[in-house]
């Protein structure tokens, strides 16, 4: 019996119906459709059960031919499409009766019609599996995702089902296929040791795809990281099988309907690296890709499987030369347990050697000598040495002895060179192994990867990260991809334990990510560990309070800067006004009503606080005497959502540093104290007043620290060595308060 079903969603009243070259479906008369039927649970999927008549399978070709039609309620009749072209089936004797198997035809959507039908025996009213004849040739067991199960192919006969008659015909080898759909790379090892294992495979085909890990519809910024836990989980796959004494074999990439160009670019890299792992492959790539990425449009069902055509095009292109039990032979000659095979590459007089073991893909560096040696890309002798002999797959190398992060990391050349500077220090013995198995799923959680810088979750408080790179990284919380990623991990303080103390080494995370500013160093990996809670350090803000945007040039020196707040960019030259705004939470700071423009000084003023005014709001292109309307809206844009951080950091924080650099007198710093006391109800404040004039007219007010200095902004922009000047000042009295990058509040940007 054949199950005809198809998705079609149907208004009020409207029903589908099946048209066809069989008597019992109308024999294309269309006064003869034949309704097919749904319900509540099913819809928008209606079905038609159908057994032939004698007659019918006498007269037919070899295939039935059909169509759907859209039936309105006046019985008015829609064909689902009008160029001619007929679904098709093939005559299945063993499922054309009502006591066999019921074979059901997935017809997909209507009105979009495959060039190959895709039918598959319902298992329900299958009868259990025969059991599978003994054979004396190898076995060989398929272990991948949906299309290696043969989806989309006519009775599920794809790929791995062609190649299973091949090779017991050619070889007498047996293959059995254990694919599961939807499978990955993390699924796929969780399951091996209760399916490969237990059926002791000679070759294991490992046949999965980057479509299944996300690639197609991650976000942008996450499909570096998709990439790179698929490899890595391959790379693992490929270890776990030689562990069993069985022949690794990498089922090939293959296209997707919705890859965009980068998807593709992404995909090439992919299959370009696998081809330097030592593994045969079975490379479809090419005869299945319309070149940027997508399938050929004969050979796929839909975005994500090849039909029937396309199975036996990924058929052909296997070279079957690859399961002589010749070649396998040779490829199981080596050791279950694996022997270290290290060949020296480098050796001096001084006790400096450098060993490669290319089986296992991975570099050993010893240094015996009393010296520190420096791997340079312009060691000739070594670099030469390496190329001649070296046959490790280009990429990061990480040292596997290394698990504090103190080493440098390595980046070796498609040609086998060392391409950056490592040193190596004295009593050295380290083995270095890809990167690519630290990203391994059985070890890590990608957190975040972008083809340079990667965070691994490696337990539940560690922290990896991994700069590929040849330039220092920020993570800071106004990288939104990045402070998302990193709300993964439980909330607290991070810290590298090898240097706690040293600057941007604590990560603080809170309920949405990450809530400070870390550096990681070009060509290195720094390990973070739970520290404690974040309820356990007091972290202080700093809020600039003008009268220039000196305090905010100064912090962006120190990287201590994070989202603007409402002085940083303004001038307010009047203290009490700044303490005015502060108290009415910056109320009217961008109401029109109180904004004007100074054409000559092209400057905004503000009426209700005169020592206010802005010199960054008016673009290039605008114009403010004619049209003051656009700059309005984004002012008020603009400074309501610092305003906005602003109260939001006095709430959270969980102590206050106030900036205020500028000549002003005493009696509006008492007004300002006073009203910053009410606005911190009660929170721990202070005031750090720069300004150059006698600390004695300041004396004796709580909670107020002066200095008498100048920073000046213009100069600061005429005089780097100014700049950095006035920098490193402000970084000592900001030490002399307790203000570090190890408790510095950072507010989110979006607060």
């Amino acid at each position: 019996m054949y199950r005809f079903q198809v998705k079609a969603p149907t208004r009020q009243g409207e029903t589908i119906g099946i048209i066809g070259s069989t008597p019992e479906l109308g024999a294309w008369n269309p006064q003869k459709y034949v309704p097919l039927h749904t319900s509540g649970d099913r819809y928008p999927m209606w079905h038609l059960e159908l057994e032939l008549s004698a007659q019918s399978k006498q007269q037919l070709d070899h295939r039935i031919e059909y169509k759907y039609v859209r039936v309105a309620a006046d019985e008015q009749l829609e064909w689902e499409t009008k160029d001619g072209k007929n679904r098709w089936v093939p005559l299945e004797q063993e499922y054309l009766y009502s006591h066999q198997p019921t074979l059901i035809v997935d017809d997909g959507s209507f009105g979009i019609i495959s060039a190959y039908p895709y039918g598959y025996v319902d298992q329900q009213s299958s009868p259990q599996d025969q059991p599978q004849s003994v054979s004396t040739g190898r076995k060989v067991l398929v272990i991948g995702s949906s299309v290696a199960m043969g989806c989309s192919a006519w009775l599920l006969k794809g790929w791995a089902h062609q190649l299973a008659q091949a090779l017991e015909q050619k070889y007498g080898c047996q293959l059995i296929n254990r694919s599961q759909l939807g499978a990955n790379v993390s699924s796929t090892i969780e399951r091996f040791a209760s399916v490969v294992v237990h059926e002791k495979p000679d070759v294991v085909i490992i046949a999965l795809s980057l479509g299944n890990e996300g690639l197609a519809y991650c976000r942008p910024h996450d499909r570096r990281a998709v990439q790179r836990r698929y490899e890595s989980g391959l790379l693992q796959l490929i270890q776990m099988t030689r562990d069993l004494g069985a022949v690794p074999i990498i089922g090939g990439l293959y296209p997707h309907g919705d890859y965009s160009p980068e998807h593709s670019w992404l995909v090439r890299d992919t299959h370009a690296r696998m081809q330097q792992w030592n593994v045969p492959i079975l490379d479809w790539l090419d005869v299945l890709d319309n070149g940027s990425g997508r399938w050929q449009p004969e050979l796929t069902l839909d975005v994500a499987h090849p039909n029937s055509l396309g199975h036996q095009r990924m058929f052909e292109a296997i070279d079957l030369d690859v399961f002589a039990p010749a070649q396998l032979e040779s490829k199981q000659s080596q050791p279950i347990i694996y022997q270290s095979s290290y060949q020296i590459v480098y050796k001096d007089k001084y006790g400096f050697e450098i060993l490669v073991d290319n089986q296992a893909q991975t570099l050993r560096i010893i240094n015996q000598s009393p010296h520190i040696y420096d791997i340079t890309p312009t060691w000739q002798e070594l670099q030469v040495a390496l190329q001649l002999k070296s046959k490790l797959a280009s990429g990061t190398y990480l040292a596997k002895n290394d698990e504090l992060g103190l080493l440098p990391l390595l980046s070796i050349t498609s040609t086998g060179a060392i391409s950056n500077h490592a040193a190596i220090p004295v009593g050295a013995d380290l083995q270095y192994c890809s990167a690519l198995k630290f990203f391994a799923p059985q070890f890590a959680q990608i957190l975040y990867y972008d083809g340079h810088i990667g965070v691994l979750k490696e337990g539940d408080r560690t922290i990896r990260i991994i700069n590929e790179s040849d330039e220092d990284y920020n993570l800071h919380p106004m990288w939104k991809e990045m402070r998302a990623a990193l709300a993964a991990m439980p909330v607290g303080v991070y810290h590298d334990p090898v240097v706690p103390d040293a600057p941007f080494r604590t990560m603080m995370i809170g309920d949405r990510g990450l809530e400070s500013r870390v550096k990681a160093p070009a060509k290195s990996t720094i390990i973070f560990q739970y520290k404690c809670k974040l309820s356990e350090i007091s972290r202080i803000a700093i809020l600039p309070l003008g009268d220039r945007c000196a305090a905010r040039m100064l912090l962006y020196k120190m990287e201590y800067d994070g989202p603007a707040f409402p002085f940083d960019l303004a001038r307010s030259t009047n203290l009490g006004d700044v303490a005015d705004m502060v108290a009415n939470d910056f109320h009217d700071m961008w109401n029109p009503a109180y904004l004007h423009y100074n054409s000559t000084e092209r400057r905004i003023y503000h009426s209700k606080w005169s020592g206010l005014s802005f010199g960054h709001e008016v673009e290039d292109d605008e114009d403010p005497i004619n049209n003051m309307q656009p700059i309005f809206e984004r002012m008020r844009s603009r400074y309501s959502a610092r305003a906005k951080r602003f109260l939001y950091t006095i709430d959270h924080a969980d102590e206050i540093l106030f900036v205020r650099t500028g000549v002003t007198n005493r009696d509006y710093v008492f007004d300002l104290m006073e009203k910053l006391t009410i606005k911190c109800k009660g929170k721990p404040f202070r005031l750090l007043l720069i300004s150059q004039q006698s600390s004695a007219e300041f004396a004796n007010i709580p909670q107020l620290i002066h200095y008498d200095l100048h920073f000046s902004p213009d100069w600061m922009y005429d005089s780097q060595d100014y700049w950095w000047e006035c920098t490193r000042k402000m970084k000592e009295i900001l030490e002399s308060l307790g203000v570090s990058s190890q408790n510095l509040f950072w507010c989110p940007p979006n607060a």
